[in-house]
């Protein structure tokens, strides 16, 4: 009975997670609460369950309202910027990669998210993402379908203009990412400065684990001079830098003695790169060990 109860878990595992990731925005916490739905699934009368698949992802979203209700005073306190933990897109990747399944793993995106709160996150993410109808949300966040229809729409709104500007086809994200990579690690002070928009932002987050801006950095100089200086004091000089696909698009990710030390992200657009989100914190650094 316990095997069969766990092969039937085990086919909504990866979905379950994919749910917790876009919600938490961490991995750790993810599997964390992943693990916690089974438990509670070996508790449930299972035999009495219609779908599975509903049953299970009613739990993890519920399990995820919770919880960011409670971390929301810990975020708070958080020191310098906060930023999702990046994964290797192998790890949160669906078998249908449909464009919003792409966008919505993006750090651009995950940040957008903590600007909603744990309903409206959910909501959105049920509906949008992964095609729920209000019938079926209604039930997994204790509203009403009416209710549900009015949440998606204040959470649209809260998030429509603060999105992309313009959408980028992979292959330019991934060119202006390499170019990037090129002048940063050079050290190419006119390279950085003809690729970054006039008004970019860096984010950096050490969580005061580890060395980091606790501002964001603005400017197309005050960045340049960032990454060129202080980020290149940051990573030691035995570092392997890799090109990968981080949260499903491409990120440089730094390596020393096999283990992740950093993670860099750009947003461009426009033939430039209007965001770059660094993570050196090593709490939040599991999801880029290689496979």
């Amino acid at each position: 009975m316990q095997e069969k109860l766990q092969e039937r878990f085990d086919e909504h595992r990866k979905f379950l997670f994919s749910i917790a990731y876009r919600m938490l925005g961490s991995v750790t916490e993810a599997e964390d609460l992943v693990q916690e739905t089974f438990l509670r699934w070996r508790q449930a009368a299972v035999e009495e369950v219609e779908s599975p698949k509903a049953y299970l992802a009613t739990i993890i979203t519920r399990l995820c309202i919770n919880h960011l209700n409670s971390a929301r005073v810990r975020r708070e306190r958080y020191v310098g910027p906060w930023l999702p933990e990046p994964a290797l897109t192998s790890l949160v990747e669906e078998p249908l990669r449909a464009a919003r399944m792409a966008e919505s793993l993006t750090l651009a995106f995950l940040i957008l998210l903590e600007s909603l709160s744990p309903v409206e996150r959910a909501v959105l993410l049920l509906r949008e993402v992964f095609d729920y109808d209000y019938a079926e949300i209604a039930p997994i966040v204790g509203k009403t379908e009416a209710n549900c229809r009015q949440i998606l729409k204040r959470a649209r709104a809260h998030i429509a203009d603060r999105r992309a500007r313009f959408d980028v086809s992979p292959r330019e994200q991934e060119r202006l990412m390499e170019r990037f990579a090129q002048a940063a690690g050079a050290g190419d002070m006119d390279g950085l400065l003809a690729l970054l928009a006039e008004d970019v932002t860096l984010w950096a987050d050490g969580g005061g684990k580890a060395v980091a801006a606790l501002r964001p950095v603005r400017g197309r100089a005050k960045v340049a001079r960032f990454i060129i200086g202080a980020l290149g004091k940051l990573v030691p000089p035995d570092k392997v830098s890799r090109l990968l696909e981080v949260n499903g698009q491409p990120g440089i990710v730094n390596y020393v003695a096999d283990e992740p030390h950093s993670v860099v992200i750009i947003d461009a657009a426009e033939e430039r790169v209007w965001s770059v989100y660094v993570i050196t914190n090593p709490e939040k650094l599991a999801g880029v060990f290689e496979q």
